[in-house]
């Protein structure tokens, strides 16, 4: 019996060892102003095994979702996607120009200097899926990750 028990200890010891494999940096949100409805959020995605991020969530957006923006022609256009993929051990940038995170339907002014909890849902090739929890900094409305902060 004791032998079992460790055996089922050791297994959840590795199993929460390979969900938590996921790391996010520098994060940030981009600040609003009093009636806008919608912002976007930044960061950094790197997972140690090949993932896909497919949801994300907040209490601060009645809905957040991924989205893309690419050139069509001439013309630069956002778009929804249902996943972005995480290769293994590669960083992937979510930024102004490219992937990202927008957050529709804001419950309330996002403001320089408070913090926002994001729940990263990443799914693995086994289709388990992991949550990650963020809390993400909002930056000013002229704030540029380029910028050198």
């Amino acid at each position: 019996m004791t032998s079992r028990i460790l055996v089922l200890l050791g297994a959840a010891l590795l199993s929460t060892q390979a969900l938590a494999q996921v790391s996010v940096t520098d994060p940030w949100i981009r600040a609003t102003v009093p009636v806008q409805k919608s912002t976007g959020a930044f960061m950094g995605v790197k997972s140690a095994q090949p993932a896909r991020l497919v949801e994300v969530r907040t209490e601060a957006a009645g809905r957040a979702e991924l989205h893309e923006m690419a050139m069509d022609g001439q013309v630069m256009r956002m778009r929804r996607v249902d996943g972005i993929e995480l290769p293994a051990g590669k960083p992937v940038n979510l930024a102004s120009g490219g992937y990202h995170v927008m957050l529709f339907d804001l419950k309330r002014q996002l403001k320089e200097g408070e913090s926002v909890e994001l729940v990263l849902v990443v799914q693995d090739a086994a289709k388990k899926r992991q949550e990650v929890k963020v809390a993400v900094p909002v930056k000013p409305l002229s704030y540029s990750a380029h910028s050198g902060h």
